[in-house]
């Protein structure tokens, strides 16, 4: 019996890990449940997969890049006329507005971070990768600073279920960015 080849496997396999999560959780994502939702052997995830910690490190490293991506849609970035905090505010409330489930699972494979040390450089990288946008417009510690004020505003309208406040984040932001970024 020859192999079959099959390229987008392993795609699949992390698009099915990431569908899991989100319907489920991180307690509901198993090699099991992985292989039925991508309609792949067992074998497969396995095969692609040695641990579920690889799993979650392929399926964190393809969900994080969600805020990233609003912020590279927008653009502004590179234009100091653009108000940094007010810009910061408006990319906040697109990505929190857009598709919840999608922003949930980013958190939730983010937070799994503190207590499975193989996800920490992937989170860590999606941290450095917004500082390192953000630092075109201001200082790499203020930048540093902003992705921590982002990720907890963020994080409360997530847990708590308040709508976000878009004013509130960005006079929250605007006391952060010293006066010379926004010139």
């Amino acid at each position: 019996m020859t192999r079959r080849h099959d390229p987008e496997r392993r795609q699949r396999i992390i698009d099915a890990a990431l569908r899991v999560v989100g319907a489920k959780g991180l307690a509901g994502l198993t090699h099991r449940t992985v292989a039925a939702e991508a309609d792949v052997p067992l074998g497969s995830t396995t095969y692609h997969f040695r641990t579920l910690d690889e799993l979650m490190v392929a399926a964190l490293g393809q969900a994080s890049d969600g805020f990233a991506k609003v912020i590279a849609a927008r653009g502004g970035l590179d234009d100091p006329r653009t108000d940094l905090a007010e810009a910061l505010a408006g990319w906040m409330g697109e990505w929190l507005s857009g598709d919840r489930t999608g922003v949930e699972l980013e958190y939730e494979l983010y937070l799994a971070a503190l207590r499975r040390s193989a996800l920490r450089p992937v989170a860590a990288e999606w941290a450095e990768d917004v500082a390192t946008l953000l630092s075109r417009r201001t200082d790499p510690t203020t930048a540093r600073a902003l992705v921590a004020l982002v990720d907890g505003i963020c994080l409360q309208v997530l847990l708590t279920g308040t709508p976000y406040d878009e004013s509130y984040a960005r006079e929250m932001l605007t006391r952060m960015i010293p006066p010379s970024a926004d010139t």
